[in-house]
């Protein structure tokens, strides 16, 4: 009765949710956040079946101020704060029925589920756009040392056939998230030591940045030495496949130069 009473609740903000991730291509890698969470709980089903059960009344705390949130979500049609409120919920239900003790088990897991919310718009703007200029000023720099001469105006780059825009599709913001996701259940899964784990993520947000300047860099070195249609077109979108596998690679290449400095 319980689960179905919150599904209720939640069903017409869920549904909402999964359609946003399913048509902004930023925000798709979100479908991946829930499934690792019921993977990591299904991983350590036995370890948390061992837990003991001490229900605390301070739960019903969290779950009536999850309920405000939802309420002020809902009324003032801040899709955020509603969708945030599911997460106080269950932490709300899961310190009430189960307590402190279970609910700091599956802390991880828990805390994991708020990648999957999507940024608000507000917020989101204010970091592609130092992104955007970050991208266009890399490339401004790279590109005359490769004998590309370049002009740029903020985040537009002037070449000698055609000017680039570094639009917010092209800021990197997309395999920033995508990257920091997957560096952070990459961490909790496969290592131990918490700094190693700390430091996977924080180095995916440089690692993202400059694999998509690069992309940048790629794309004016093709208008100048190819033709510039090759730039847009498939080459566009295969070059962001290849931004994001060469940042895995730099990844997995830092995690595995720690681990030999361990040896």
């Amino acid at each position: 009765m319980l689960v179905l009473l919150v599904a209720w609740l939640y069903w017409s903000i869920l549904f909402h949710l999964a359609k946003q991730w399913s048509s902004d291509a930023n925000f798709s890698y979100a479908f991946f956040v829930p499934a690792c969470s019921l993977f990591i709980l299904w991983r350590d089903r036995v370890r948390l079946a061992q837990q003991p059960r001490v229900p605390s009344s301070w739960g019903l705390l969290i779950v009536a101020f999850a309920l405000f949130v939802l309420g002020v979500g809902v009324l003032g049609a801040e899709l955020f704060l509603s969708r945030i409120s599911l997460l106080l919920l269950i932490a709300g239900l899961v310190i009430s029925l189960h307590g402190w003790q279970l609910f700091r088990a599956i802390l991880f897991p828990w805390a994991f589920l708020i990648l999957m919310v999507p940024i608000p718009a507000l917020v989101f703007s204010q970091i592609t756009l130092p992104l955007q200029m970050l991208a266009s000023k890399v490339a401004a720099i790279l590109l005359p040392l490769a004998g590309v001469p370049v002009l740029r105006e903020g985040n537009v780059i002037h070449l000698s056939s055609m000017r680039l825009e570094v639009a917010e599709a092209c800021s990197g913001i997309r395999s920033l998230l995508s990257l920091t996701t997957l560096a952070i259940i990459y961490g909790y899964l496969v290592e131990t030591r918490m700094w190693v784990r700390v430091l996977l993520a924080v180095a995916s947000i440089p690692i993202a940045v400059a694999a998509n300047s690069l992309r940048i860099v790629g794309t004016g070195l093709l208008v100048q030495y190819w033709d510039p249609d090759k730039a847009q077109g498939f080459f566009h979108t295969f070059s962001g496949w290849l931004v994001f596998v060469v940042s895995l690679a730099m990844l997995f290449l830092l995690h595995r130069l720690l681990r030999i400095s361990r040896g």
